[in-house]
């Protein structure tokens, strides 16, 4: 019904950047929050950045001042600009996405595949 693509991951050394993208299709209305999580091999799924449709933001206090998500509403896509990358930000990054299917407001939650950031000191 509707699929969450991630993109962007890859291999960076420390202090380097990389942008990751989510792209929703499918049967979308609209979405509302869509957001950024991660997990590291041994440690819970965390939140790393949220954005609603209006553009509100929310960052872990891990990532802030480092890390920036935003999204384009016309391609259903959001974004994870990560700068001044860590070693402790090695982990799988996931997307959610909070979707509208039709105008009658049924709703859709889901993940996408995950990409691999791999940060080398």
């Amino acid at each position: 019904q509707v699929q969450l693509v991630e993109s962007g991951g890859g291999l960076v050394q420390v202090g380097g950047s990389l942008r990751l993208s989510c792209a929703a299709s499918g049967s979308i209305f609209s979405i509302n929050v869509m957001d950024w999580y991660r997990q590291a091999p041994g440690k819970q799924r965390e939140l790393v950045a949220a954005i609603t449709s209006g553009g509100s933001t929310n960052y872990a206090d891990s990532v802030k001042g480092r890390f920036t998500i935003s999204r384009d509403n016309a391609k259903n896509t959001v974004y994870l600009q990560m700068n001044s990358l860590k070693p402790e930000d090695t982990a799988v990054y996931s997307c959610n996405a909070d979707v509208i299917v039709d105008p009658y407001g049924s709703s859709w939650s889901g993940w996408g595949q995950g990409t691999q950031v791999t940060v080398s000191s």
